[in-house]
């Protein structure tokens, strides 16, 4: 959810997930545990399930804030005994609440699902791996992550267009999605999201060179469209896919033309 209050102030109520949100705007003032608390821009708020809490604002100006609502099953998984438990209702990470606020966006704007599953699952790990209590990194240890690597290679690579899930490919290699993302780092240097993003870069340019628009490209390879294609594309040669798609077939204009020469 994303909100943005003046005035209102909420009722004394709980929830039966865990309420994890950064303020982005103004300042919040939040009964919790028998204190009150205020919360500026950058601070994430944590309120554990069943907590009673209030919430309002605490300048004139109000506040607004981008709040998840995960529930303690996620939050928790993979580690063991009960829910992950936060002592504070405040953390202070400018870094973790920025990148929050980034992932936030990405889900609220229609941003790629598979790349959202990914960075929720990263930034609530490293959320719990820092500030909570009752939790440790792994059940089974470390897998081997040159044999995660290549499955995960291998399944996106044959499911391109459709792409399995986080969960359907840490199934298929009996690991959790925390320890597939883990393992697939450490052997690749990135997630499997932006290893699929650049894969299907790569398999573009090959259609946008044999003369396919970026717009059918795009969809062949399994972006969401020809403005995800350009994004990607960008980040990764540093040119859009026309520019691209028109520089490669102007030398092949000029290289034919040569060799009739």
């Amino acid at each position: 959810m994303t909100a943005r209050f003046r005035r209102h102030r909420y009722a004394p109520h709980a929830h039966e997930e865990y309420a994890i949100g950064v303020c982005v705007e103004g300042v919040e003032q939040i009964g919790y545990r028998g204190a009150v608390h205020r919360s500026g821009p950058g601070t994430i708020v944590v309120a554990e399930p069943g907590e009673t809490h209030t919430g309002g604002p605490g300048i004139p100006e109000g506040y607004a804030y981008r709040v998840f609502y995960p529930s303690a099953a996620l939050v928790g998984e993979d580690l063991p005994g009960p829910a992950p438990h936060f002592p504070s209702l405040l953390v202070a990470d400018p870094g973790l609440a920025a990148e929050m606020v980034a992932v936030h966006m990405h889900l609220t704007t229609g941003g790629d699902a598979f790349e959202g599953e990914s960075r929720v699952v990263e930034v609530l790990r490293a959320l719990v791996g820092r500030y909570a209590v009752r939790a440790r990194a792994d059940r089974h240890g470390s897998p081997d992550a040159a044999r995660v690597a290549r499955a995960v290679r291998e399944r996106l690579a044959d499911q391109l267009v459709s792409p399995p899930s986080l969960s359907e490919l840490s199934a298929g290699i009996g690991l959790s999605r925390y320890q597939t993302l883990r393992a697939f780092r450490d052997a690749v240097g990135l997630p499997p999201y932006a290893w699929l993003a650049q894969y299907r870069v790569a398999r573009a340019k090959v259609l946008l060179a044999a003369g396919m628009t970026p717009a059918e490209a795009a969809l062949a390879v399994g972006f969401a469209d020809q403005a995800h294609l350009g994004r990607w594309f960008r980040r990764v040669l540093g040119v859009t896919p026309a520019g691209y798609r028109s520089s490669v077939l102007r030398n092949n204009v000029l290289d034919r033309s040569a060799s009739r020469d």
